[in-house]
């Protein structure tokens, strides 16, 4: 990657950053770039470096090696660390930061010093509208919801109109119905600015909720820069897959670049991964690990296949069924909840695989996690 100029169509651009703590690299050779007015996640689990990328852009901390543009200026790399505060960054924390003895206004205009008293009192209005709470101006932090103090937090960042927003696990303090809900409010008010923002967290359902384009971390590096849709369906290696939503490994024998036989039944797709692993010319033979889904998994009453009922986790409108194979494999179920079945039933099941999504064999990757794959590690 040639380092003289940034990307033309990039707002920001990250170019093979790396970062150390003494002689631990947390960072190893990370790039990415966000356009204007996308929202850009750094998913992964804790100590795999996202907040430690967030702290370099925000220019808290100089890179080892490695460049960061912004707006077209470098304003990290060899010899140069621009100060945060010329960097036109927003940041949201995870904690809020408000100022308990300023009044709401006075919190989101605390940025704005150098605008005329008119003009501050009229992007404090504005902003008090975008984030939905007109007429608490005068309210102080510790009279709001948690939620609210989210959205002032927000407000607070996005008056001095910045060229970047930099959100930092910003909604782990609150329980988990107000931060889906709050997910999407945020990303609505983002766009409505058309403002560039890159995200931090550990959740995937808040990456999926806010993001465009989502970077699933894993030491120190981004294993796949994607969109939700393809990090579900499409993982280009076993850790996405496994860290993204939930799922099986079965083992299946290739047929051809075409097929594959696991113990269900035959799955047509495109099997790229396949041909590179394990054979020299890719033909019936081959032994790969086909990933399997919960919704890969259709409970059908019709179905001559069988599979035991061995643990179920009610979700309101569906149930997630674990079920056992004749082979004494599991597999996954997403079902709808008043199909209610009770452990040790036998149920009719069948195949409907979109995706094939093929890996090396690896023995211990044929048990079901039944953990919500994104929680911190």
């Amino acid at each position: 990657m040639d380092l003289a100029t940034p990307r033309a169509d990039a707002l920001l651009d990250v170019r093979v950053i790396h970062q150390s703590y003494a002689d631990h690299e947390v960072v190893k050779g990370l790039s990415f770039s966000l356009r204007k007015g996308q929202i850009g996640c750094l998913l992964g689990p804790s100590g795999c470096g996202k907040t430690t990328v967030l702290r370099c852009i925000a220019g808290f901390e100089p890179l080892r090696q490695g460049e960061i543009w912004l707006n077209r200026q470098l304003v990290s790399g060899p010899g140069r660390l621009l100060p945060p505060e010329k960097r036109r960054i927003g940041m949201v924390f995870q904690d809020y930061a408000l100022f308990p003895h300023l009044s709401i206004a006075a919190n989101i205009g605390f940025g704005l010093h150098r605008v005329s008293a008119a003009l501050r009192r009229k992007r404090i209005d504005v902003l008090l509208h975008t984030v939905g709470l007109s007429g608490l101006g005068e309210s102080f932090p510790h009279e709001l919801s948690g939620g609210q103090q989210q959205r002032v937090a927000l407000a607070r960042a996005l008056a001095p109109e910045p060229d970047l927003l930099l959100l930092d696990e910003p909604f782990s303090n609150l329980d988990v119905d107000l931060r889906e809900r709050l997910s999407l409010e945020v990303r609505d008010i983002i766009k409505s600015t058309d403002t560039t923002a890159v995200i931090v967290t550990h959740d995937q359902h808040e990456a999926f909720a806010i993001a465009d384009e989502i970077g699933v971390m894993h030491q120190g590096e981004i294993c796949q820069w994607d969109n939700a849709y393809n990090l579900y369906h499409r993982p280009v290696s076993r850790f996405v897959a496994d860290f993204i939503g939930q799922g099986v490994f079965l083992p299946a024998t290739v047929q051809n670049g075409h097929q594959v036989k696991i113990e269900l039944g035959v799955l047509n797709g495109d099997i790229p991964l396949a041909c590179n692993i394990g054979c020299d010319v890719c033909g019936k033979g081959c032994t790969v690990d086909i990933l399997l889904r919960p919704d890969d998994i259709i409970h059908d009453d019709a179905s001559n296949m069988q599979a035991e009922v061995v643990h179920k986790a009610f979700r309101g409108a569906e149930i997630l069924y674990t079920l056992k194979l004749e082979s004494g494999r599991k597999v996954l179920a997403l079902v709808p909840s008043h199909h209610n079945h009770a452990l040790g039933e036998h149920i009719g099941i069948r195949l409907d695989v979109d995706h094939v999504v093929a890996f090396p064999p690896r023995e211990t990757a044929t048990m079901p996690s039944l953990r919500s794959s994104g929680s911190p590690g």
